[in-house]
């Protein structure tokens, strides 16, 4: 894997080759930090270059649009459930972080980003963990491991060994849509596919998917801008 670093616009672009690639394929990184560009084995660098500069508008505009990168401390707003609360800080005992009204309040010293995310995981766990179990029982599959991480290409996974993964940003979604995911997800555990059974069963256990999905397609990106790292 390499990296091209474009001057117009400014991008660093990741390179990832591919052995099943037929083609050039630009994306946003979903983490929020330039691009990537996926190609066939064996295709010179000088050929991806010529690629970037005639997709340099369609970039540009890309760049564009997807906004800055938000740095998670005292004063930034912060999805949480769908909704933007204002990160509040508060003296006193180091406390977790409480919802009070339209403000996150963070009590006690320590690095607000690091804090948030970690509240964060928990309610995703606490939100998802029942959710799928809970499809998952409904189609009479049994789950046997359920993870949390930071994933960027997709927000949830199935495997063929039952275990399910999920992205913990779904927390700042809305409800209705991180409960999609934990259906789309139990799905997998019948039909390992996309096809048009796997998506009667998403009817089935989550009847207007569709609208969640299409909230992930128009919002998702932007949760990948929230940079918790506290640096």
């Amino acid at each position: 894997m390499s990296t091209i670093d474009l001057k117009d616009p400014p991008c660093r672009v990741t390179l990832i080759r591919n052995k099943r690639a037929r083609r050039f394929t630009l994306r946003l990184d979903p983490g929020g930090d330039g691009a990537i560009l996926t190609q066939p084995p064996g295709v010179p660098e000088a050929e991806s270059r010529a690629f970037l500069v005639r997709q340099a508008d369609w970039l540009r505009k890309a760049l564009d649009k997807q906004g800055p990168k938000v740095i998670v401390r005292a004063g930034a707003r912060v999805l949480v459930d769908g909704h933007y609360l204002r990160l509040v800080e508060r003296a006193g005992p180091r406390r977790p972080p409480v919802i009070e009204g339209s403000d996150l309040v963070l009590q006690g010293a320590g690095a607000e980003g690091p804090r948030v995310a970690t509240w964060l995981k928990l309610r995703a766990r606490d939100a998802v963990q029942p959710a799928a179990r809970g499809y998952a029982r409904r189609l009479g599959r049994r789950i046997e491991r359920i993870s949390l991480r930071d994933t960027r290409s997709r927000w949830g996974s199935c495997s063929s060994t039952g275990t399910l993964s999920f992205s913990w940003r779904l927390a700042m979604a809305p409800p209705a849509v991180l409960d999609y995911v934990a259906a789309h997800e139990a799905a997998h555990l019948v039909e390992m596919n996309h096809s048009a059974r796997f998506w009667d069963l998403c009817e089935k256990l989550c009847p207007g998917w569709k609208t969640h999905r299409d909230w992930l397609k128009a919002n998702g990106r932007s949760l990948h801008r929230y940079d918790f790292s506290g640096d």
